[in-house]
């Protein structure tokens, strides 16, 4: 088989244990690494090759994808003396969550040991892998992009490369995710109006799902007035939105539900309107956050 469809995986937790598998089905000669051999099992019966070495498994194949729970769990794995002499040479492929920061000191620590790196952000659920549309951000050096980008395809079909800069894919991925939590936490309020109103909760869910499209365009507005430094004439000010709010915390208390979510929100909310920006766009919000 081509090297190029050699690829090692290290670490077989729920995401790992699906990229392996993943890339078995698109025909990759995969070569799998984990602390606790069980796990290996269901993939050797893939066709798998499971190493108990992990600088055995590591010189096994060109490219390796990491995945584990953190950056330095990784750098544990791959610092060890033994695993030392294979590492240069190979492209490693970080898919384990962390900061920019940590993307950056982990792209140094690789460029030290003659690696080429590429640093990963998965935007999606173990289910999800595989599918055309399954969104993976990935920064760090373009030629490994580029001779490898046909194993990330693999993975997600919604694959983008967000530049050289090893920390980016990070940041796109704590901007998705703090924008994915502060959505599901807000939803999660309006789960308990529906339940205290008698409407089925999946209702709700069907509905957000329905008009996903109008809330990215909603998101999308407010990312341009920060953008622009405009937060003039508004559709909705700050006072509008500020007054909706309150009926939350005061249905809150009719309901007798818990009134923290909306209570936070109105707190941001008032503090904005108490440094002059209640006529502004919504987006005012964010300069009392800086």
């Amino acid at each position: 088989m081509e090297s190029s469809k050699k690829v090692t995986v290290i670490g077989l937790g729920d995401m790992g244990t699906v990229l392996a598998s993943t890339l078995l089905k698109h025909g990759y000669k995969v070569t799998i690494w984990n602390r606790t051999a069980a796990k290996a099992a269901p993939l050797i019966a893939e066709g798998a090759i499971f190493i108990p070495d992990v600088a055995t498994a590591i010189a096994a194949s060109p490219v390796m994808i990491t995945c584990v729970t953190n950056y330095d769990k990784t750098r544990s794995i791959l610092g060890s003396p033994a695993v030392a002499p294979v590492l240069a040479g190979k492209v490693q492929i970080e898919l384990s969550s962390g900061t920019p920061k940590n993307a950056r000191d982990s792209a140094i620590w690789a460029r030290e040991r003659n690696m080429d790196y590429i640093d990963g952000a998965i935007l999606a659920t173990p289910s999800q892998i595989g599918r055309p549309d399954t969104p993976i951000f990935v920064s760090g050096s373009k030629p490994a992009y580029e001779q490898h980008e046909h194993i990330l395809k693999a993975l997600a079909g919604g694959l983008q490369y967000m530049g050289e800069e090893a920390g980016a894919a990070a940041t796109w991925d704590m901007g998705f995710l703090s924008t994915l939590f502060g959505m599901t936490t807000g939803f999660f309020h309006g789960a308990q109006i529906f339940q205290s109103e008698g409407i089925p909760i999946a209702a709700l869910g069907a509905m957000i799902a329905h008009t996903a499209p109008v809330l990215g365009e909603m998101i999308k507005r407010q990312a341009d007035v920060i953008q622009a430094g405009d937060y003039s004439n508004p559709e909705s000010s700050l006072n509008i939105c500020a007054d909706g709010v309150q009926y939350f915390v005061q249905q809150a208390k009719d309901a007798g539900i818990n009134a923290e979510i909306p209570s936070f929100i109105l707190g941001l909310f008032k503090r904005a309107q108490a440094a002059g920006y209640g006529n502004e766009q919504l987006a005012s919000v964010f300069k009392i956050l800086k």
